[in-house]
């Protein structure tokens, strides 16, 4: 089986250079890299951050792409504010995430990601059918740009996932591997789920987490090896689909503490590679 790397979350930002130092202070070479607000992103910008991470001997293997409007996340408001499954909102998002297909292009990264919502378990909702219109939108100006467009998983349960990725009708999708989501929303455990979607799965985060307890909020994010995400059995099941990426860090928590929690994911995974 093959070696896998070890990456970490970073932004797309105004100070590139001084991000992509940190990722490397970490003794770490890759990241995914995150924004929020792609139309207000500068092809200037866009190129200083490629040669920053040329520079800084740093791989960057998806762009993660977000999206302007509200976005709650739990169960109440979620469903009518995440991703592309909220009608109000899905012309705007869809054309944001291509104009993120036109960053990472421009960046020379292959793949780019986000939460496409609570997708609708009844395939004739006309959300559902709506939600895939988009992505089947999204999908083919990646194609044409040679790009994937990945799913991070959460809020939808791993078959519909993987029905929406088969009612597109297209081969560029993946899925962004996000374990402790799968657990934090209550779809699944992440092991099993790659028994549905594992040929699929084309990045990883490495994050931690628990069910929810109520059925309101989300499970809680936990610091790597303090939730119920089994990566000694995870990683090896990954690599029996093909898989051969990055295992990016990620820790939705600031300050000192997630300097050590990243740490302490390092020295738990770095065994498993």
């Amino acid at each position: 089986m093959s070696t896998l790397s070890l990456g970490v979350m970073s932004s797309l930002g105004p100070e590139p250079e001084a991000a992509f130092a940190a990722v490397r202070e970490m003794g770490l070479t890759t990241c995914q890299l995150a924004n929020w607000d792609p139309l207000n992103v500068s092809r200037e910008l866009v190129a200083r951050t490629r040669t920053a991470a040329e520079a800084a001997g740093v791989t960057i293997t998806l762009f993660w792409c977000g999206y302007s409007g509200p976005v709650v996340w739990d169960y109440v408001d979620g469903p009518a504010t995440i991703g592309l499954v909220p009608p109000e909102t899905r012309a705007l998002r869809v054309r944001e995430l291509k104009h993120g297909a036109d960053i990472a292009r421009q960046l020379g990264v292959p793949d780019i990601a986000t939460h496409a919502g609570f997708m609708p378990l009844n395939p004739k909702d006309p959300n559902y059918l709506g939600l895939v219109d988009a992505v089947t939108d999204v999908a083919a100006y990646c194609a044409e740009l040679g790009l994937y467009f990945d799913f991070e998983t959460g809020q939808e349960t791993p078959m519909v996932l993987l029905r929406c990725i088969q009612d597109t009708g297209l081969t560029n999708l993946g899925i962004n591997l996000d374990p402790a989501n799968l657990l934090m929303y209550g779809n699944g455990n992440p092991v099993d789920a790659l028994d549905v979607f594992g040929p699929y799965v084309r990045g990883v985060h490495a994050k931690d987490g628990e069910y929810p307890t109520n059925g309101h909020q989300l499970g809680e994010e936990k610091a790597l090896g303090a939730g119920r995400v089994n990566f000694p059995t995870l990683i090896p099941k990954l690599k029996s689909f093909g898989y051969a990426g990055a295992l990016t860090i990620e820790r939705e928590i600031s300050g000192p503490q997630q300097n050590l929690d990243i740490q302490q994911a390092m020295d738990l995974l770095t065994p498993l590679l």
